[in-house]
């Protein structure tokens, strides 16, 4: 009986465990900005370089509080390579 009282007790623990990273796990998806990541939830979304920019900047200062390194390197890539575009559209080719 003392058991079963026990494995109760750490079933309903490991469930609230559960709830709570699954929230966080929400949580960070909210945070994250898809279409700079990923292109995905874009619609109808225009920006000027210098504004993406920006918004990677600030994407990229959320660091791994939100993002896995593997994505914060690839919002960097991005970054560079939109800092890149910029520069040749200043100093032509």
């Amino acid at each position: 009986m003392k058991k079963m009282v026990m494995s109760l007790v750490l079933a309903v623990a490991c469930m609230g465990l559960g709830t709570a990273f699954a929230e966080e796990t929400e949580m960070s998806k909210a945070q994250k900005d898809e279409c700079l990541l990923i292109s995905k939830q874009c619609k109808d979304e225009t920006m000027s370089i210098q504004d993406k920019m920006q918004k990677l900047q600030a994407e990229i200062q959320k660091g791994k509080r939100v993002y896995t390194p593997e994505e914060l390197k690839k919002l960097e890539n991005k970054l560079n390579e939109t800092q890149k575009m910029l520069d040749e559209l200043l100093t032509g080719p």
